[in-house]
């Protein structure tokens, strides 16, 4: 009998975990505010090139040439990751990418600077504490794609 309720626990534990993350929400601080990217939480499921502590830093991506070149490559590279671009706005990107078994959603973004030659990028789960270097990943295999990527 114990076990079945055990199972039956798991089960209603793993339904409500893919409901919860299936159906989340953008959060609201999306976007460029006062010129930059939302900084990212104090947990360790964001990372971001405009963060200043070692544990959200990533480097941002060098680019050279027009907002409308580097996006369309940018949104390429995203989309060849399986990433489902939301909002392209003149240099501003918004993307969400989903993990495979549970579907939880992970916010990307990023902001083209034509004049210092850098994109911003900031990657974050919506939902959770740890993801267990996800972003952190995602961001650095976008940015090797970016760098082979010509149109």
């Amino acid at each position: 009998m114990i076990y079945k309720l055990i199972f039956l626990l798991i089960i209603v534990s793993i339904a409500g975990l893919f409901t919860t993350a299936h159906f989340s929400s953008p959060p609201k601080n999306l976007g460029i505010n006062g010129g930059n990217l939302s900084s990212c939480p104090d947990s360790p499921n964001c990372v971001s090139s405009q963060a200043s502590d070692e544990k959200h830093m990533v480097q941002p991506f060098k680019a050279d040439g027009p907002t409308v070149q580097i996006m369309a490559n940018l949104k390429a590279c995203i989309k060849k990751m399986g990433g489902n671009l939301i909002t392209v706005n003149g240099p501003y990107l918004h993307a969400e990418f989903r993990s495979k078994w549970f579907r939880f959603v992970d916010d990307l973004e990023c902001v083209y600077d034509e004049a210092e030659g850098r994109i911003d990028i900031r990657s974050a789960a919506r939902l959770g504490y740890s993801d267990f270097g996800v972003n952190r990943k995602r961001v650095e295999k976008l940015r090797r794609l970016f760098a082979e990527y010509k149109i």
